[in-house]
């Protein structure tokens, strides 16, 4: 039972990497459809990514550290069982204060000034991803539906903020943060440059990195994250088991708002020039979570695997500008490798069965025998 169990363990990054393959396959049907001629130009230009120049590999540290944030919010709220379709508010709304900060509060000296602008926007992420959560444990309002709502309320909340208090007018968009709330570059630039062009690159990357640690440390080995997982597993059970159950959701939503917060603040302090721009849309990297942490198992190291495979796409689709290709074909390829990313779990259902039915057709010499469940062997191979 226990080779079974390793086995099915398996199969979680062998079912991610079949969606990713899966749907670069897609991407290159569509490239042959639209321009045969200059389609294996342009999709080896997709692989390439980040990969060109050291410039190109410091741009994708930089786009993938707010993805990372954001689909640790996804997968922590994941691994209790809640779907934080929330993220994108919570972002937007952690980015707003560390803006406001950043540009209001300039008597605060030095690093303090960064480092109080983090410290705010994971605080305004953490209440604001409080709300469904508090909506879930009190009222069993379904935190999908909470979220949705809470998204659209951040967006026009915000805008109508920075038109109050930090609104660039000439540019429709908020204010220059002062130097001191930038985040420092720690000689990043230096490094990841081409041709005296420097990348955006910052200690950013080296945050995200340290939220992954610090998360999956958490979720994996204390108290908390045990019982967090288990509201996830079985509400009822928990409950029976004397874990607070309400709480458990509440501090869930908060963390995973706490996270997207982060990453909206690490976004918009990097020194790239960057503003929130007064529109009506949601932030897109709220939703990019969402498929990072599908495609990384909702596991904190695959996740942050996940957002450098995004990010390293979306850098290789910049390259698309030297082909004949409309500027959409980029963006109908990324949807679906993320389209197929979200079926990440789908696929480990199938490579679980077929592993399992070979696995026990070769322990018991009857290959047709029907295998148990993989719910039921993983429950009992610890055991054996």
């Amino acid at each position: 039972m226990k080779r079974i169990t390793s086995v099915l363990g398996n199969t979680n990054a062998l079912s991610s990497v079949m969606a990713v393959l899966l749907g670069l396959l897609a991407g290159l049907i569509i490239l042959l459809f639209t321009n045969p001629v200059q389609a294996f130009g342009a999709f080896g230009s997709i692989l390439s990514g980040g990969f060109i120049n050291l410039r190109s590999m410091g741009n994708v540290l930089y786009y993938a550290t707010p993805i990372i944030l954001t689909g640790l919010s996804v997968g922590v709220a994941g691994k209790t069982g809640l779907f934080n379709i929330g993220a994108s508010g919570q972002f937007i709304v952690g980015a707003y204060v560390a803006i406001f900060i950043g540009v209001r509060f300039t008597f605060l000296p030095g690093a303090l000034h960064w480092i109080v602008a983090l410290l705010g926007a994971m605080l305004a992420g953490a209440l604001w991803g409080a709300i469904p959560g508090i909506l879930k444990a009190w009222r069993n309002i379904h935190e999908v539906i909470a979220c949705i709502m809470t998204n659209y309320i951040a967006m026009y909340l915000v805008n109508f903020m920075i038109i109050r208090t930090v609104y660039y007018p000439d540019h429709n968009m908020t204010l220059p943060v002062a130097s001191s709330a930038t985040l420092p570059k720690a000689g990043l630039d230096s490094i990841f440059q081409t041709s005296g062009r420097p990348s955006s690159v910052n200690i950013g990357f080296f945050i995200a990195i340290v939220a992954c640690i610090l998360m999956y440390v958490i979720m994996e080995k204390t108290k908390t994250g045990y019982e967090l997982k288990a509201c996830g597993f079985n509400r009822d059970a928990a409950k029976y088991a004397g874990i607070n159950e309400k709480r458990g959701i509440m501090q869930s939503m908060a963390t995973a708002g706490a996270l997207a917060g982060l990453g909206g603040a690490l976004l918009y302090l990097a020194g790239s020039g960057n503003g929130i721009t007064v529109v009506d849309v949601l932030a897109s990297e709220g939703f990019l979570g969402i498929p990072v942490a599908l495609l990384g198992l909702n596991n904190p190291v695959g996740i942050l695997f996940a957002g450098l495979l995004i990010a390293h796409l979306t850098v290789g689709g910049f390259q698309m500008q030297l082909y004949d290709f409309a500027p959409q074909i980029i963006e109908i390829i990324t949807a679906v490798i993320i389209y197929f990313s979200a079926l990440a779990l789908l696929l480990k259902g199938f490579i679980s069965r077929f592993l399992l039915r070979k696995r026990t057709g070769a322990l018991s010499g009857n290959a047709g025998a029907l295998p148990p469940s993989p719910q039921c062997i993983e429950r009992e191979g610890g055991d054996d």
